[in-house]
């Protein structure tokens, strides 16, 4: 009988590690490049695509067997919208001046390939249980990419971090920006375009030296004698 943690464990590794969709699949860059100025940014976005994958693959597998095979995309299409649309009247209510420095990276979520690859090819065809948990490791896995890259180029280019917290957690969180670095006049290149290709570049190398260090490791003998049997 097959492990059905099992079967979790491994959407949640493809989803944060093994298929993470800004460092393995390369998708959503614009977005990814455009707004990780800071950190905030990146969380920020990363939690309205997360939340937009998660509200589109739950739809999806529950409709799933509604839907004709000859229509399911404009369908698909459809949700994903209705879902980001709702998202974006919200971030504009509650979080107006971070919705405003993100601008058109909003409704843009609605055109990112992640949104529709997800829903196409795994929540389609799968029960909500395990289309909810593919959601949660996407969303994630992006949301943890956006914030690393923010963060860099926050520390590098202005030596500080959290410095824009109160635009997602209210005023009382401008006790949380931290200078890192006095007296620091910083790196522009860091928080230009350019800037976002290299970072995402140096994250991408050092994500490909972890694995290929994982790869080398011995496997010890209680795992080999399992997968033996």
């Amino acid at each position: 009988m097959n492990d059905p943690g099992s079967g979790y464990r491994q959407i949640i590794k493809d989803g944060l590690w093994a298929n993470n969709t800004g460092l393995v699949q390369l998708l959503g860059l614009c977005p990814l490049l455009a707004v990780t100025t800071n950190l905030i940014n990146g969380l920020g976005l990363g939690l309205a695509t997360t939340l937009t994958l998660v509200a589109s693959n739950v739809t999806v597998s529950l409709s799933r067997r509604l839907v004709r095979q000859e229509v399911r995309i404009p369908v698909f299409v459809l949700i994903i919208a209705s879902v980001v649309t709702v998202i974006e009247m919200g971030m504009n209510a509650w979080f107006h001046d971070l919705y405003k420095i993100l601008g058109i990276f909003i409704p843009l979520i609605v055109t990112n390939c992640v949104i529709i690859g997800r829903a196409e090819s795994f929540a389609s065809r799968q029960p909500v249980d395990r289309a909810l948990v593919d959601a949660l490791a996407m969303g994630i896995g992006f949301t943890l990419v956006l914030v690393s890259l923010g963060a860099m180029r926050e520390i590098i280019g202005n030596g500080t971090l959290l410095s824009h917290a109160h635009l997602m957690f209210g005023e009382g969180a401008r006790n949380l920006s931290m200078t890192l670095v006095a007296d620091y006049r910083g790196f522009l290149l860091a928080i230009l375009p350019p800037g976002a290709f290299i970072g995402l570049g140096l994250i991408i190398a050092l994500y490909n030296v972890i694995k290929e260090r994982r790869q080398r490791e011995p496997v010890p003998a209680s795992q080999a004698v399992t997968k033996t049997a």
